[in-house]
Order: structure tokens, then C-alpha cells, then sequence
């Protein structure tokens, strides 16, 4: 990727509905209980687009992800739809549901059933009711507008303490384009397609077998190098339509206009990924590991994960201490081969940076320095390991007691 791609990068306002020819909504079905929560979200494009996905890695799959993988083994959807409240997950009907669920949002909007990506988000192993989709899917498809990305946005939040939109636009062959995104998840959240589901539109015109390419190369830098808790979710999506309303020729093969779209959807994805980590479930901190000096990207990588799941490093930047032995630790049970004896550790923030670690061994530094950097909302973990050239980051967040309190009662 080229700098001169990553100049031509612009954050806007918006997310699934600032690409040309996309529009959303969001309402109340009755999914979950709470009356003033939109639990049901719809996006469509006004042409039928190339579609891509990546999902869970987890065996125990959601019934929405094999019909979604089936509807779009064609290249191309229309329409993403995602409820929460209900996982749809272990249930003997799960798929019919999941297939009703398309039938019905057929019917109203007047697509083909198969062009339906489709996507349930809640409890895993309750019975899904096909009643309050058949009841409210007219209503939903009437309430789609091009200012309806937010009330998606929102309509897909389980345990989320804010809704999670990011949009940029680009430049594609002389054409402005645009890419943007939503995203759900706080807990549940570890490395390998973990526990969230993302949706992202683009008019930006790009093959199938592009688009899954992109997509399953992104993920790895992304939502890949997440964690908020070790748990690997059973519904996890991460999907994208392309409608290719921007006029561009269509990207078909590597090269700089592949290059500017994988620029301008990495520009997205990792914000949303800092949104995830930020919001996690009790969490007071965003964490970011960032590993430099790697023998190569799977061992930066490998580090950077190993570091940022570590429920002690968690717990003890949630208590703003700098027991950097527990940034070591997690290095040493990692898998990587590295040298400890090369090993470099700072932490910063807003706040300042302060070196607590050179050449594996413990350095003399401030107590009251250090407290003050690990007060800060935003912490950087920084590992050097002098041994290359490779670099990886990371995102995660601090342990905190509420987490604890969230999962005692999830379910009831």
C-alpha cells in the first residue's frame, strides 16, 4: 500500500449509508424486552452488489452464518439484515428461521431471498420466533432512508455502550468513492474472527473475488488482533456489499486501484476496531499493544495477541500498575521464539511515556510517573524486541469488576 493511497484517505461523517445507493433502518420487533431498543437492522443497496464475508472461527457456528454463506456463494447480495437479542444459535430450527427471515425481507422489498445476508446477534441456545420478523418487516423496509445508518447501527447492539459507525472517502481510477461500516460487540471478543459482527458498504465498483480477497487479508491486521475477554463468539460475521455506484471501473486484479480500496477499507475497519476494544464489556481503558523489532509479521502478531488477552496485564492496567512482568510473561507463554533477553518495554498515553523494561530485565523508574501515564482512558503497551524488522499491533481493553457483574446475569 502506498503512501500516496493512504493520503488520498479522508474520514467522514456517516457508515453504511455514505456510499452512494445504500440506505438503513432500524426498529423495535420485540426481540428484546427492553421496548425503547431497536432490535432489528436492515441495510440495503439499490442495485444488487458483490458480496464477501469472513466468519467465526468457532466450530459451534449461528444458523445465520451457514444460510448467509450459502445465500451469497454466488458473489452478490442486496440486502444485510441482523437482529439481537437472539442469537439463533443451537436451535433444531435455527436455519429455517434464518431462511424465513430472508423470505420475509424478499417479500417486502421486493429482492431475491438468496441475495440476503442475514445475521442474529444475543443468547445462544434460545428458541427464535419467526412472529415479530413476519409482524414488523413491512414496517422496517418503509423506514429505509439514507439517514437510517445510525438506527442499524443501533438495532444490532447487545451488551455495547455506544453504536460504532465509521465511513471514508477515496479515490478509484479518477472516481470519488466511498466505504463505511458499523460494527456491534463488547464482550465475548477474542482473537480470530472474534466475537462481533461488521457490515460495510462501498459504492466503489469491485469484483467478487476481489472483494472476498480484501476482505480475508483485512481481517488478519483487524478484527483478528481484537480481544476483550479470550471468548470466541459462534455468530460472528464480518461481510461487505459493493455496489459500484461510484462509476469506477471495476476492480478485477491486483494492482493501485485494489491497492486504494484495501487502503480506504483497512482505514475503517481499524477504527471500528479501536471502537470494539474501547467498549468493552466493564471496561475503563483502551489498550493498544504495538510490537516493533519482530523477526517477522506471525511473531509480531503472535506477541502483540498474547499480550493484549493477558487477564493479568488487563487487571493490573484497569489498577493503573506498571507490572510490566506480566507484558514479559505473556511474551514467554506466547509461542513465539523470541530472545527475552532483547526485550524492551514502555508504556504511554496522553500523559507521557516511561521505559519499565531494557534487555528483559527490570529498569529504575517513578512510580508516580508511571500511575499518572496508566491513568489516562487510552494506554500503548510498547514491546520492542530488537530482533527484526516486523511490526504488529494489537487492541484490547482493562478487566474490571463490572465485566465480572455483566456475565453473572447475562442471560436472566
Amino acid at each position: 500500500m502506498s503512501k500516496e493511497n493512504i493520503a488520498n484517505i479522508e474520514y467522514i461523517e456517516g457508515g453504511v449509508t455514505a456510499a452512494k445507493g445504500f440506505s438503513a433502518s432500524g426498529v423495535h420487533c420485540g426481540i428484546r424486552k427492553n421496548r425503547t431498543k431497536r432490535d432489528l437492522g436492515l441495510i440495503m443497496s439499490e442495485v444488487r452488489a458483490s458480496a464477501a464475508a469472513v466468519y467465526t472461527t468457532n466450530l459451534v457456528k449461528g444458523a445465520p452464518l451457514l444460510v448467509t454463506k450459502d445465500n451469497i456463494s454466488d458473489g452478490f447480495a442486496r440486502a444485510m439484515i441482523c437482529n439481537s437479542g437472539n442469537a439463533n444459535t443451537c436451535n433444531a430450527d435455527g436455519e429455517q428461521i434464518s431462511r424465513g427471515i430472508c423470505s420475509l425481507l424478499a417479500r417486502s422489498a421486493g429482492i431475491d431471498e438468496k441475495d440476503v445476508i442475514v445475521a442474529s446477534t444475543g443468547v445462544i441456545g434460545q428458541r427464535m420466533d419467526i412472529e415479530p420478523f413476519r409482524t414488523h418487516m413491512d414496517e422496517l423496509v418503509s423506514l429505509l432512508s439514507e439517514d437510517g445508518g445510525r438506527d442499524a447501527a443501533e438495532a444490532i447492539m447487545t451488551t455495547d455502550t455506544f453504536l460504532k459507525e465509521a465511513a471514508v472517502v477515496f479515490t478509484v481510477g479518477g472516481k470519488e468513492c466511498r466505504l463505511g461500516g458499523i460494527a456491534k460487540g463488547s464482550g465475548m471478543i477474542a482473537p480470530n474472527m472474534a466475537t462481533m459482527l461488521i457490515f460495510v458498504t462501498t459504492d466503489c465498483a469491485v469484483s467478487p473475488e476481489m472483494l472476498q480477497k480484501a476482505v480475508s487479508a483485512d481481517v488478519k491486521d483487524s478484527f483478528n488482533m481484537v480481544s476483550v475477554d479470550g471468548d470466541t463468539s459462534t455468530n460472528d460475521m464480518f461481510s461487505i456489499m459493493a455496489n459500484g455506484m461510484a462509476g469506477n471501473e471495476e476492480i478485477a486484479a491486483e494492482g493501485d486501484d485494489f491497492d486504494a480500496f484495501t487502503c480506504a477499507l483497512n482505514a475503517v475497519t481499524t477504527k471500528l476496531c479501536r471502537m470494539l476494544a474501547r467498549d468493552g464489556e466493564g471496561a475503563t481503558r483502551l489498550l493498544e499493544c504495538r510490537v516493533s523489532g519482530a523477526a517477522d509479521t506471525v511473531t509480531a502478531k503472535t506477541c502483540a495477541k498474547s499480550v493484549i488477552s493477558s487477564s493479568l496485564l488487563k487487571a493490573a492496567m484497569f489498577g493503573a500498575d506498571a507490572n510490566w512482568g506480566r507484558v514479559l510473561c505473556a511474551l514467554g507463554y506466547s509461542g513465539a521464539d523470541i530472545d527475552v533477553g532483547k526485550v524492551d518495554v514502555s508504556f504511554a498515553s496522553k500523559a507521557g511515556c516511561i521505559d519499565v523494561c531494557k534487555n528483559g530485565a527490570g529498569i529504575d523508574f517513578s512510580e508516580e510517573v508511571a500511575k499518572k501515564v496508566l491513568l489516562e482512558d487510552e494506554i500503548s503497551i510498547l514491546v520492542g524486541l530488537n530482533s527484526g524488522e516486523a511490526e504488529a499491533t494489537a487492541w484490547g481493553c482493562d478487566l474490571t469488576y463490572d465485566y465480572v457483574k455483566i456475565h453473572g446475569d447475562y442471560r436472566t
